[in-house]
């Protein structure tokens, strides 16, 4: 295994160097090669990253003589879980539902008590044709609203919300002053007039005055704002905290791969099968869950967004970082290292290990090959999982329909490259990591080199072949060798 890894850093130090020299300008000058741009390395580093969490994932399934071809659709779906599971919305106080409105007698029948309005107070209608209202409470009584405004047609649905005057705006400070209300600093400002014209800000400071409130807002929602505009509070609520619903992402993909091993092992069914009709419905479910539209992270991005494209700067100019580490690069550090750890200095790794190089001897042998297999499914996924809410943050809009489209090719190719027999028994995390960063090079060359993108499969599956029959001769050679040992 020693060997295979030396072979393939060695043909990754040998596209490296062949790259530098075939980028460089004049050719014998590498300080001008586009290959050693600073820039370049660390796009590389990042990718590498990313793209190795999911082969060192996959590596645990092929050592068990399995395949997952799901993985590019769990990427899909872990992101797009997360994005639902941290969505921001923004909400007014008590808004009441509207069954109907009478047009004839300015009436508006409400689902629920009216006992929050009174006479004077503005509400503003949102749905239907009169959308955007601003209207004034002549009468409340139980479940009906009678305004002073005239109003134009009938109405069967929509919803009201009482909305106060802006007393004042400071434009130096930037501070609404308002009723006495509720707010929370990271809470929305909105802004109407009576044109039906309406603005949206965010609530950076809240403090209260007597029976006033003053709000600081993050800009200036414009001067026509300023006067004669009134204001309702969006209340902020997030569908769950940050570490939540990443345990509920990990949590989902361990099951889902609880389920791919459970199907495999107990029911007999062919990995290919199992995992090819995950692809399909993984994906599908993504595309459901957002009604085939991109999702995203909204404000969050600025949060979490450098936990995937952040780097930690070892070369600076001022504030400008030239080179430095990407983040996920220690991510898939540790993650390859425990990996590592886990497949040659425990019992599972060694138990892993038989069961890929002959599963009936080890299942005679007293191991729970069950057992071990459906625990590299789990593993599988989980890597899956993590590496899809690194590309979701490190691209920041998901499209269901493409996002993470062949990614368990550049996964599988990676391992097979790294030393992985598709037979199974064989396995190293580091070749793994080097066979990634192997595929990402290649990948790196074929834009370097202006090579037509059309090509991209072709040059992988290119690779994937070259390392089956690699393995394959290796495989015969030590054969041989054995043979001819046990003769003489």
């Amino acid at each position: 295994m020693k060997g295979k890894v030396l072979g393939i850093f060695s043909v990754l130090a040998a596209l490296c160097l062949c790259l530098t020299l075939a980028t460089a300008n004049p050719w014998w000058n590498p300080a001008q090669s586009q290959f050693l741009d600073l820039d370049n390395i660390m796009n590389l580093l990042s990718r590498t990253a990313l793209y190795g969490i999911l082969g060192i994932g996959v590596a645990f399934v092929i050592i068990t003589s399995g395949i997952d071809l799901s993985i590019g659709s769990m990427v899909c779906l872990c992101g797009v879980l997360l994005t639902i599971l941290l969505k921001v919305d923004y909400q007014p106080q008590q808004p009441l539902s509207v069954t109907r409105i009478t047009a004839a007698d300015r009436t508006i029948f409400v689902a629920g008590s009216t006992e929050s309005l009174k006479p004077g107070d503005t509400v503003r209608f949102t749905g239907g044709v009169g959308s955007g209202l601003v209207l004034t409470v002549e009468s409340a009584t139980a479940d009906r609203l009678v305004v002073r405004e005239t109003l134009t047609r009938d109405e069967r649905d929509g919803r009201i919300v009482r909305i106060l005057p802006l007393e004042s705006f400071d434009a130096a400070s930037l501070t609404a002053t308002l009723p006495s209300t509720t707010a929370e600093a990271n809470d929305q400002l909105q802004l109407f007039r009576r044109d039906g014209s309406v603005t949206g800000q965010k609530i950076t400071a809240v403090a209260e005055s007597g029976t006033q409130l003053q709000l600081t807002l993050a800009r200036d929602p414009g001067q026509k704002y300023h006067s004669d505009s009134f204001a309702v509070v969006l209340r902020r609520s997030q569908r769950c905290s940050i570490p939540l619903a990443v345990l509920i992402v990990l949590v989902t993909a361990a099951g889902l791969g609880l389920v791919h091993g459970l199907l495999i092992t107990r029911l007999r069914l062919q990995p290919f099968v199992v995992t090819l009709c995950g692809l399909l419905i993984y994906r599908g479910a993504s595309r459901w869950l957002t009604n085939d539209n991109p999702a995203g992270f909204g404000e969050l991005q600025s949060i979490l967004g450098p936990v995937a494209s952040g780097r930690v700067g070892l070369l600076l100019k001022g504030d400008k970082v030239l080179f430095g580490i990407p983040i996920p690069f220690f991510l898939m550090t540790g993650l390859a290292l425990i990996a590592a750890v886990v497949l040659t200095r425990t019992v599972w790794g060694r138990y892993l290990l038989a069961l890929g190089r002959n599963e009936e001897a080890a299942r005679f042998s007293g191991i729970n090959t069950g057992r071990v297999t459906v625990m590299a499914y789990v593993i599988c996924a989980v890597m899956a999982a993590v590496g899809g809410m690194l590309f979701a943050l490190e691209y920041s809009s998901i499209s269901p329909s493409s996002f993470g489209n062949s990614f368990e090719l550049y996964a599988i190719a990676a391992a097979v490259l790294g030393g992985c027999s598709l037979r199974g028994g064989e396995g190293s995390i580091p070749g793994v990591v080097i066979g990634t960063a192997v595929m990402q090079v290649l990948n790196n060359m074929i834009m370097l080199l202006r090579i037509p993108q059309s090509l991209e499969y072709t040059i992988i599956g290119a690779v994937i072949l070259l390392g089956v029959l690699g393995d394959e001769l290796v495989r015969r050679a030590a054969a041989r060798r054995r043979l001819k040992q046990s003769i003489t």
